[in-house]
């Protein structure tokens, strides 16, 4: 099922500020984090109506994303108006 375009939009930022109050990031960082997610691809595709979650369980999925790869991401690096710096969530 597919949600509506602008509904999306709102669910996405709420996501995104609580990701980044839990993370202490930045909201451009989260905003940058967010959109090179595998949540965000599920949610946008409408797959298992993942849009339909709370907002605090989508944003500790995302936690739980970027941890479970154990990643130092360089995502940051590379998206305009972003700290820039490495970031790890280990």
């Amino acid at each position: 099922m597919t949600a509506n375009p602008v509904l999306l939009q709102k669910k996405y930022t709420r996501i995104i500020e609580c990701f980044a109050e839990k993370e202490k990031l930045s909201l451009d960082d989260a905003l940058c984090l967010f959109y090179h997610s595998k949540i965000y691809r599920l949610i946008s595709e409408g797959v298992s109506d993942l849009h339909c979650m709370s907002d605090e369980y989508l944003a500790e999925e995302l936690v739980d994303e970027y941890k479970e790869n154990d990643m130092v991401l360089v995502v940051i690096s590379f998206c305009p108006g972003t700290s820039g710096l490495p970031y790890s969530m280990a």
